[in-house]
This record gives structure tokens, C-alpha cells and sequence, in this order.
């Protein structure tokens, strides 16, 4: 029976939909991710009878025909690149993005990833890294009798040395922009890579070119909404079940079918 596979086809898209929104509760206190959005598209049909064609019995054009669909199909887990709420943490090395844009970071391999997420710090040699080591794009290096630093909102970082009254400016942030941001490739750890889908980066400084400003001493939280989140797997936890539902009543129809035919 045709309605065992299609049930089953809901069962499966339900299970990667509550994949998805498990995937976004577990990161709500992840810095700066963007939750992810399970999309479905609908699968082949088989037309008994077509829309249009001609009434063999009397010559009419039928107005509308008859089609059985065959289930459906995960069409994508896109990506919602929303801006999260920027809350303080007193920290110099913290950087939240208002707006559009990603930090540049260089990865061990020379490639370029981009993030949201702007919890720096400053390793043994003074230079602005990630918490796992990646250097900030351009390189910044902090003096190491700085004894204070300043990130202003267009990117500018100064640092305050002994026996001087005014800051000296050590380097300039700049940020990333993509046409398509949502086409960006997640690897981990917070970092996303350039795609062709997403197109190519342009750099900009914060503040101009449509990019983002900056907030020092913040970091931007993730997107993530537990009331949606919490709505959209009772919505799923309930298309699962009565898909299952389906399945025991056309398992049931057959159960039927076959005692009538002995």
C-alpha cells in the first residue's frame, strides 16, 4: 500500500526536524550561532488523471484531475542569520558585531574562515587570537606594557602605554560581508567557510559599506528562541506520531484485505 511509504517518508522528515531543533537547544549559549531551519519539498506525483486533458465521454477539458503524491523530501537546513542580543562581559578582548559582517580569522592552513563570534584573546606573543588560537585577520598585536586597550565602534585599536597621555593606534578590525550569508559552510567551533553559494567576501571597515559597528567589552548571544524552539518540536513530536498512526491504519487495511481474500 502506497500510504506505508508515504508515511514513512513524514516519519523520516520529522526525525531530521527534531535533529535540527535539538541541534539549536543545545547551542542556545553558544557565542554568536545562527539556529538552523529544517525545509521540505514535496515528492513525485503519480496523475491517475490529468488536470486539462480532454473528457473522453463527452469532449470536455477536465477542470481538475487526480494526483497521488509519494511523500516528502529534506530540501535543506538553512541557516537563520538573524542578529542575537549583545549583553556585556567586561572583557577588553570581547567584540560584539551590531549589525552585518564576520570577523576574518587564519586558520593553520592558510585559509581564511569567518565567525560571529568575538571572544578574543591575547596569546604569549600579544597578538588578538580565538579561543583556540586563530589569529585575527588582520594580525594585531598588543604591546606587552600596554596597559589598557580600546576597540572603537569603526575598529580602530588603540592601546595606552606607560609615560604616554594619548593611545597609540596598533591596528584596524575589518569585517566580511557575502551576498549570501545563509550559503556560508559551517565547520565547528563557531567558524563558517567561503562557498559558492555563498559568494565571495568583500572587506570592509566596521561602520561603512552597509557593514556592522562594533561594541567592546560584549559579545553577541545566539539567535536561538526557546519558546519557538519548544513550539516547533511539539508541531514535529506531533506529525511524527500521526504519520505512525497512518502506518499501523494502512498496516490494519491490509491485515483486512488479506483475511478477505482467504
Amino acid at each position: 500500500m502506497r500510504a506505508l511509504h508515504t508515511a514513512a517518508t513524514g516519519m523520516k522528515a520529522q526525525e531530521l526536524t527534531v535533529e535540527v531543533i535539538s541541534n539549536n537547544i543545545a547551542n542556545m549559549r553558544t557565542t554568536g550561532f545562527k539556529r538552523q531551519r529544517a525545509e521540505f519539498q514535496d515528492m513525485l506525483y503519480e496523475h491517475q488523471r490529468r488536470a486539462g486533458t480532454q473528457n473522453s465521454q463527452q469532449g470536455n477539458l477536465l477542470p481538475v484531475g487526480i494526483s497521488i503524491g509519494s511523500g516528502v523530501k529534506p530540501a535543506a537546513t538553512s541557516r537563520v542569520m538573524s542578529q542575537g542580543n549583545v549583553l556585556p562581559t567586561e572583557k577588553d578582548y570581547d567584540i560584539a558585531i551590531r549589525g552585518e559582517g564576520f570577523f576574518r580569522i587564519t586558520m593553520p592552513d592558510g585559509r581564511t574562515a569567518y565567525t560571529r563570534d568575538g571572544s578574543f584573546e591575547r596569546n604569549a606573543e600579544g597578538h588578538i587570537v580565538t579561543v583556540d588560537g586563530y589569529p585575527l585577520e588582520p594580525g594585531i598585536s598588543v604591546p606587552n606594557n600596554a596597559t589598557s586597550v580600546t576597540i572603537s565602534a569603526a575598529g580602530v585599536v588603540q592601546a595606552t602605554l606607560p609615560n604616554q597621555t594619548a593611545p597609540q593606534t596598533i591596528g584596524q578590525i575589518q569585517l566580511a560581508r557575502f551576498v549570501n550569508k545563509a550559503g556560508l559552510e559551517s565547520i565547528g567551533d563557531n567558524l563558517f567557510m567561503e562557498t559558492a553559494a555563498s559568494g565571495q567576501a568583500t572587506t570592509t571597515t566596521p561602520g561603512t559599506e552597509g557593514a556592522g559597528t562594533l561594541l567592546q567589552k560584549n559579545l553577541e548571544q545566539s539567535n536561538v528562541t526557546a519558546v519557538s524552539e519548544i513550539s516547533d518540536l511539539i508541531a514535529a513530536q506531533r506529525a511524527y506520531e500521526m504519520n505512525a498512526r497512518i502506518i499501523s491504519a494502512a498496516d490494519q487495511m491490509l491485515q483486512s484485505t488479506s483475511q478477505m481474500m482467504r
